[in-house]
């Protein structure tokens, strides 16, 4: 305790640290970039870090011959915003990036700096391959014409997306600007307001499920899957559930076989372990805790795949790995698939409090594992970041200088990443449906400003979301269960200053030092 007092002391000082003094790096590498970005997976889901009710054998190699972090933090925790943060170095409250419906217009526009579109600029080629929900078009999608802007007006070279979620209309794979599959007398549409069409629902005809779903997932039933929102058409387009993993695999295959002369940056965003949770049969039993886990299970063969593609294509050496999930667990997130029921002992958050949507630890505090044959020490480490530094990080590594309106909330922690410190920041902001602020182990919660969802109130998930501010010490609370605000008033005091300041600091470098 009193060595985070000494932090907190001075905790008024705020360093804005310019993009270029921030991103000085004395050698410039240009290896193969990989992120494995999982969805929803907890940081207690793999059996590297704890795990029982299913083995993740491929990821614990990668943990086991590489960097495994202990607080490494998503820049949200939920979806939209932290695939927002990590793709600009922003942080999604300042685009008032929420959770999006399947129709809404691209979040990321273009002309805003990307890490893709950096890492073009050094001579990169890019690919997304899996889950977008970053939005198409400028609003309203026209499914049947091209779709854009999109992926590849920020930054990529190739996209090949589930434009929303897999829960979410329309159920279509999208490759660069095109429906794919989509047929030109299967016209394609869909409303998240109202029916459209004569398709069945999950509300009209339960007896067509694989399973039941509740009122807000039981919109158009796609491959005997019903979803949120409604569609029309496009059934020559439409995916079926089971084989998405092997799909985007085939894609991350070919995209690598032909770009192994050019250094590439492939952002895989796989879709397991989302609901509606509907794995290949190949995995199913392949757990003890039901479709999560077997989803868990799936999630695993794809990112083996991943290093058996690498190996093949004899690039596993010169490929940096980056393994993380985009926000916390849910368990019931509105489908019955007994998840609650199966998960038996083990702990998907971790030590941590509450999970996807929420502002304690668990909603972002993500397994976070960096792979690097030959370049780094296997090792485990402690250092604080966010997933919001992978840009400036990999501009460090890089050799790319930041102009001064570049990734402006981001803090290059290269030396962290790649185990040359166990030094990352010492303070970071943590953003769900309030915003928080870590200082050291201790921890600031913003108290709430706007009403809680109604959807949200279903889940069940501690949000960590109250009408008064909380201040936490991890080091002797890891699951936030005693508010101590009134024991140390001053310390509360001097986060929230800084939490203000950091959302006042729009436009500017916010990157903090506490020293």
């Amino acid at each position: 305790m009193e060595n985070s007092l000494l932090i907190l002391a001075s905790l008024t000082f705020f360093s804005l640290i310019s993009c270029k003094s921030n991103n000085k790096q004395t050698t410039a590498l240009r290896p193969n970039i990989i992120f494995i970005y999982t969805d929803d997976l907890g940081y207690g889901d793999l059996s590297c870090y704890g795990a029982t009710g299913v083995q993740t054998p491929n990821v614990d190699f990668l943990a086991k011959n590489g960097i495994q972090f202990t607080d490494a933090h998503s820049g949200a925790s939920t979806c939209t915003p932290s695939r927002y943060s990590i793709l600009t170095g922003r942080y999604a409250f300042r685009n008032n990036a929420a959770i999006l419906p399947g129709s809404a217009p691209l979040v990321i526009r273009p002309g805003t700096p990307t890490l893709p579109g950096m890492l073009q600029k050094e001579g990169y080629q890019t690919a997304v391959i899996g889950k977008w929900h970053l939005g198409l078009g400028n609003g309203s999608p026209a499914w049947n014409e091209e779709l854009k802007p999109g992926p590849l007006e920020i930054g990529f070279n190739y996209s090949f997306i589930v434009p929303a979620t897999l829960d979410r209309v329309p159920t279509v794979f999208v490759e660069n600007h095109k429906v794919l599959n989509l047929q030109k007398d299967d016209s394609l549409a869909i409303s998240y307001d109202h029916k459209i069409g004569n398709l069945p629902t999950g509300i009209e005809h339960p007896e067509m499920l694989k399973v039941q779903a509740d009122s807000q997932h039981s919109g158009t039933i796609a491959d005997s899957i019903s979803r949120i929102g409604f569609m029309s058409g496009g059934k020559s387009a439409w995916w079926k559930d089971e084989n998405i993993a092997q799909v985007l695999i085939n894609k991350v295959k070919a995209f690598i076989n032909n770009n192994k002369k050019d250094p590439f940056f492939l952002y895989f965003a796989v879709t397991d372990i989302h609901v509606p949770r509907d794995p290949n049969k190949r995995f199913i039993g392949k757990s003890s805790m039901g479709k999560r886990g077997d989803a868990i299970a799936e999630m695993d063969w794809s990112t083996g795949e991943v290093l058996k593609i690498l190996k093949d294509a004899g690039l596993e050496n010169n490929t940096l790995i980056i393994f993380t999930s985009d926000n916390g667990p849910i368990l019931d997130d509105g489908y019955a698939d007994k998840a609650e029921q199966l998960v038996g002992n083990d702990k998907p958050a971790g030590p941590f409090s509450g999970g996807k949507y929420s502002a304690y630890e668990a909603g972002t505090r993500m397994p976070t594992i960096i792979y690097w044959p030959g370049k780094i020490t296997p090792a485990k480490s402690n250092a604080l970041f966010s997933q919001v530094d992978f840009y400036a990080s990999f501009a460090a590594l890089t050799g790319h200088e930041l102009d001064s309106d570049e990734a402006c909330d981001n803090y290059n922690v290269l030396d962290a990443l790649v185990g040359k410190s166990q030094t990352g920041r010492t303070g970071m902001l943590e953003e769900a449906f309030t915003l928080a602020l870590r200082a050291g182990n201790w921890k600031y919660i913003a108290p709430q400003t706007k009403l809680t969802p109604a959807w949200l109130k279903n889940k069940k998930v501690a949000t960590g979301l109250s009408s008064s501010p909380q201040l936490h010490n991890l080091e002797n609370d890891t699951a936030e269960k005693i508010n101590i605000i009134d024991k140390y008033p001053e310390q509360a005091e001097k986060m929230k200053m800084i939490l203000n300041k950091i959302q006042d600091q729009e436009g500017k470098r916010t990157g903090f030092s506490i020293q």
